[in-house]
């Protein structure tokens, strides 16, 4: 990379926190050097305090884009000029396209990158019911993403602390966009029974905490009786690439178990496009770094 590096280069970044674990900055990297763009991306531990420090900084520096991760999703959303109609429905982004004159524009890509991991792995969201566990902005971009997909019902499960609001808001956001969609709702994730009762009719489980992610990698989010073979499970954590639920739910024989590292892949996909307007080699990004994908 040291190469390739001058007085020209463009800067872009990630924020959040922790940030350490990430995987962006090796696939961001590789796919600027494999096209020929003279940029490069970096990541910084930011947390929420700090995100109006941050994006201050990197209008001063010209940075080119950015990409946000938990916890500064839905205080990046509130701080950027624009949003893009799906980062406004939300109300949380994950992409920010810096424009020369300094102006942000929030996208969300993860309710996309998402969906088509789920598609890599053969599991569809049409028709389907659905559980998410989780109300933070990866939750609410999945839940809204797989609504204007066409799923049945939505069930959102959080515990009731200070984001279950978020979960309300959501419900009634999808809704008000999508009319026609057959169910959703919110639960409290500490109500075991209703936990059970609702998973055992639903075809696919998510999970959007930060279950299973260090320290909470020993964390399965739902009792592990829960676990069926006609249930397809799919996490957000990626780090570990095997989760706590991702194993039980392969040792329960689910009709698929799935790491969050395919929707990582997808989701940059697309935050790479918005910065460069060019594809990602996302073949080559894939055998490289994602060959657990």
């Amino acid at each position: 990379m040291e190469k390739r590096i001058n007085g020209h280069t463009r800067l872009y970044a990630l924020i959040g926190s922790p940030v350490g674990h990430s995987g962006s900055p090796a696939m961001q990297n590789y796919s600027f050097e494999k096209l020929g763009i003279d940029a490069a991306y970096l990541a910084f531990d930011v947390n929420v305090g700090q995100t109006a420090k941050a994006l201050e900084a990197f209008r001063t520096l010209n940075v080119g884009g950015f990409n946000v991760t938990m916890p500064c999703k839905t205080e990046v959303a509130r701080l950027v000029d624009r949003l893009s109609p799906a980062a406004e429905l939300i109300g949380a982004c994950n992409t920010v396209v810096v424009e020369e004159d300094g102006t942000m524009t929030g996208h969300i890509t993860d309710g996309t990158g998402f969906v088509r991991n789920l598609k890599e792995h053969s599991v569809e969201v049409k028709d389907q019911k659905i559980v998410v566990l989780g109300t933070g902005g990866a939750a609410t971009a999945i839940a809204v993403q797989a609504a204007l997909d066409g799923v049945a019902e939505i069930a959102i499960f959080n515990r009731k602390d200070e984001f279950f609001a978020n979960g309300e808001k959501t419900v009634e956001k999808i809704k008000k966009a999508v009319p026609t969609i057959g169910k959703v709702y919110i639960e409290d994730l500490d109500n075991t029974e209703k936990l059970r009762a609702v998973i055992a009719e639903s075809d696919i489980l998510i999970n959007a905490t930060r279950a299973g992610m260090a320290p909470l990698q020993d964390v399965i989010p739902v009792p592990e009786d829960v676990l069926r073979p006609e249930l397809a499970v799919a996490d957000v954590v990626y780090n570990p690439l095997e989760t706590l639920l991702v194993k039980k739910a392969k040792e329960a024989g689910c009709r698929a178990a799935i790491g969050g590292i395919g929707m990582l892949l997808w989701q940059g996909a697309a935050a790479f496009e918005l910065f460069t307007g060019k594809e990602m080699p996302v073949e080559e990004v894939k055998e490289k770094f994602f060959s657990e994908a």
